[in-house]
């Protein structure tokens, strides 16, 4: 019997998204808010911008801002110095039904003081009752500047809240290092009590004594502006605002309350304070910064960012996104498939000086607030269209439509290839990257060609039904050197796998599963990948 025209037991290792160079575009959202520094959701599909004097409003998801404020305290809120004012904002994770929220805010006068207060919502779903406050703690801040300010409810339902240094420069009351107040710290607490708060039986320093506060989660830090859990993980993402030389960005798993340092005063970044002379251990007693920039390269206050895990713009899915106050690009970060962490720049401007806060929606989709010009703006993938797939067809390789082809082999252009059908002629591995104007270039999958030969008998390729699949896919001509089928997220994490044992066709149970995309893959006894299907779960 003569050799079928395509034998492809092996296609793309790796998703085409993550080849592609990544790309956002910044949509103007909402305008008219005054020196919006903080973007929140409740749960629901609105948005809530805190404005720095003391208001909160609504955003609704077209874009309009509430003319009457959901919250008004700019009456005890000191905005008096730049970085004093209403910082910080979270929504309960009951609010739903306790309509409970969360603010941190500078009181009093002059230097002030940190406040963190609990309130609550009305009958009127869209404006709070200021005459509910209820204060759960207060810091008096020894200078106007480093307030910290952001407020998140990780994972485990407890409340974190930021601290900076207290101010002046190289922290000279070493408060970043100093377990004796919550100044330069993370504190996590629980807020599910009718009043009041209590201290986690697993924060780090419960039961240590010699004045160490319980409520002190983790430390060494100089200005954490803004924090943020990855929606999918729950890990902890932090933008510490540099000093002089460097701005980092910190990273914390989740589930690991063991009291991480991140190095303030000692270290600026990835580098020793200039000017400090205490006998600071190495940096290696330190959680080291997982991305710095250095304020030569124009960055001068970081702003931090959040994990994209929207599912309208699945290239940036996973991506944390993050830029800086003064005029820089914008940047992603990720692991790549060792586990090591790759940063690249995904736009080369964040648009002017003043960008303050990147928030998301109740549906993972990122918003950027900025003091300057009063604007909300979405960020976007400028290029959202899907990359291009190939499929044989008997002795050739169909690309879906684009508006230019370049075909490529084992990684080399090939020389004429630009028409959406190709006709192999030698074995290798096969890409076609499809251009769609605006300067969106996006590249399909590889697919393996092993053989090329003239037959009228063609190889069956694997099949996925349903796409989308609400309760279970059923994958059909299952190459008999299969032995093993893997369903990956896109973070590459393997959620599902079992054994075939000789079978053509598998049903492959996904009710439990969340909505997204997915890839299914196949493997034969030595772990080699044999093949890898796209597919998206829709409950």
């Amino acid at each position: 019997m003569l050799r079928p025209a395509f034998w492809l037991p092996l296609i793309a290792t790796t998703l085409a998204s993550a080849q592609d160079p990544v790309t956002i575009g910044l949509e103007d959202h909402a305008t008219g808010l005054s020196s919006p520094v903080d973007i929140v959701h409740c749960g629901d599909e609105r948005l809530f911008v805190v404005e720095q004097s003391g208001v909160i409003r609504i955003v609704s998801p077209t874009g309009e801002v509430s003319a009457v404020p959901f919250l008004d305290i700019a009456d005890r809120v000191n905005d008096g110095g730049g970085e004093q004012g209403l910082l910080g904002l979270a929504f309960d994770p009951g609010y739903a039904e306790n309509g409970r929220f969360y603010v941190y805010y500078i009181a009093g006068t002059a230097e002030g003081t940190s406040r963190l207060s609990r309130f609550r919502v009305t009958d009127n779903p869209d404006v709070a009752d200021p005459a509910s406050e209820e204060i759960l703690y207060t810091v008096e801040q020894p200078a106007e500047n480093h307030n910290g300010g952001d407020l998140a409810f990780g994972p485990d339902g407890y409340l974190y809240i930021s601290f900076g240094d207290g101010g002046s420069g190289n922290d000279p009351w070493n408060n970043g290092q100093t377990l004796t107040n919550v100044l330069g710290d993370i504190l996590r607490i629980d807020v599910s009590g009718e009043t009041g708060y209590t201290i986690p039986a697993d924060n780090p320093w419960v039961g240590v004594g010699n004045d160490t506060l319980p409520e002190i989660w983790a430390s060494g830090l100089r200005n954490p502006w803004r924090m943020g859990f990855d929606a999918l993980t729950g890990d902890l993402w932090i933008g510490d605002v540099g000093q002089n030389q460097r701005e980092e960005i910190d990273f914390w798993p989740a589930g690991n309350n063991s009291g991480p340092n991140f190095g303030w005063r000692c270290y600026e970044g990835e580098i020793a304070t200039p000017g400090i002379n205490d006998d600071c251990p190495a940096p290696e007693a330190f959680v080291a910064p997982v991305s710095t920039h250095t304020h030569g390269a124009g960055w001068c206050s970081i702003i931090g960012g959040r994990v994209y895990r929207g599912t309208e713009f699945p290239r940036l899915q996973g991506l944390y996104i993050y830029t800086d106050y003064c005029v820089t690009p914008y940047f992603a970060i990720r692991r790549d498939d060792a586990g090591e962490w790759e940063r690249f720049q995904v736009r080369s401007t964040n648009g002017g000086a003043g960008t303050s806060a990147i928030g998301e929606n109740s549906a993972g989709e990122l918003f950027v607030a900025n003091v300057n010009t009063g604007t909300v703006r979405r960020i976007v993938d400028q290029c959202p269209m899907p990359a291009p797939v190939i499929t044989p067809n008997g002795d050739q390789l169909i690309s879906t439509p684009a508006d230019s082809y370049t075909w490529y082999l084992d990684g080399e252009a090939i020389p004429g290839a630009e028409t959406q059908v190709f006709v192999p002629t030698q074995a290798g591995s096969y890409y076609v990257v499809g251009g769609f104007g605006a300067g969106c270039e996006l590249t399909s999958a590889p697919i393996t060609v092993l053989e090329t030969s003239i037959s009228t008998h063609q190889a069956i390729a694997v099949t996925v039904v349903p796409v989308p699949a609400r309760e279970w896919f059923t994958i059909d001509h299952i190459p008999s050197a299969t032995a093993r089928i893997e369903l990956l997220d896109l973070i590459g994490k393997c959620v599902h796998s079992e054994g075939v044992s000789g079978a053509v066709r598998m049903v492959l149970d996904v009710a439990h599963f969340r909505n997204g995309s997915y890839v299914i893959r196949l493997m034969d006894r030595a772990g080699a990948v044999l093949q890898q299907l796209p597919v998206q779960i829709q409950h």
